[in-house]
């Protein structure tokens, strides 16, 4: 569904991304760890055109998505749920909802969208005139993916969705993820909680100062030793 190939992106001069490949399969959930500078966001900030690639491709379907327009590729099939949400805090909940919608090419379908993300997220339809500003982090971070969901994407791109929650509300939200993926939605995960990201996902790339240094199956990689030592606290 996604290749990464040779990809290399840099911040001024400072190279963050050094030839990562990358790939992922449809109906996978496919996790990326890493510690903090490591490249995670900025792999993700490039798929979706947000961070210029130096070298290297990004292909989706078989289709070069490289440097594309950010709306081009949200209209091609993926959405992005950004790391601290960065929901509008002064538009209410519907609204932030719709705004997630603005690259649908078929307006019939909003009421489905709309319906889809209520029932995946009960909260925010009581939530629905709410200021987003006003909701907990919790029902920001469901507000975040929800407005992700609303274009109707193959592939979704989740970054940090744990970040900041309470442990209870980071297995709700993990639960939900898992469903939304039953539902046929494709999804990679960059996550700081790496047990969280290896029980939930397929594969693992696990990222070091913008090298990727080992990937494989999640559950073979729950059990190396280097991999527990280094961010699982074992």
């Amino acid at each position: 569904m996604l290749k990464i190939s040779g990809l290399n992106a840099f911040y001024d001069n400072v190279h963050a991304l050094k030839s990562v490949d990358l790939e992922i399969k449809q109906g996978e959930i496919v996790s990326l760890i890493g510690s903090n500078g490591a490249g995670k966001t900025t792999t993700l900030s490039c798929i979706c055109g947000l961070v210029a690639a130096r070298s290297g491709s990004i292909t989706y379907r078989d289709k070069d998505i490289t440097n594309s327009p950010t709306h081009k590729i949200i209209s091609g099939g993926i959405g992005l749920a950004p790391e601290g949400r960065e929901v509008f805090p002064g538009l209410t909940v519907e609204e932030n909802l719709r705004l997630g919608a603005y690259a649908r090419r078929d307006p019939g379908g909003l009421a489905d969208a709309y319906s889809r993300v209520y029932d995946l997220f009960p909260r925010l339809k009581e939530r629905t005139a709410q200021a987003a500003g006003t909701l907990s982090g919790g029902e920001q971070q469901m507000l975040a993916i929800g407005r992700a969901l609303m274009s109707g994407p193959e592939l979704l791109l989740l970054d940090e969705p744990s970040l900041g929650l309470a442990p209870n509300l980071v297995l709700m939200i993990f639960e939900l993820i898992r469903e939304i993926n039953k539902q046929g939605v494709t999804i990679l995960l960059v996550e700081q909680n790496a047990n969280l990201a290896l029980y939930t996902s397929n594969r693992t790339y696990v990222l070091e100062t913008g090298h990727v240094v080992i990937s494989g199956e999640s559950r073979d990689l729950l059990k190396d030793e280097g991999i527990k030592k280094a961010y699982l606290g074992q």
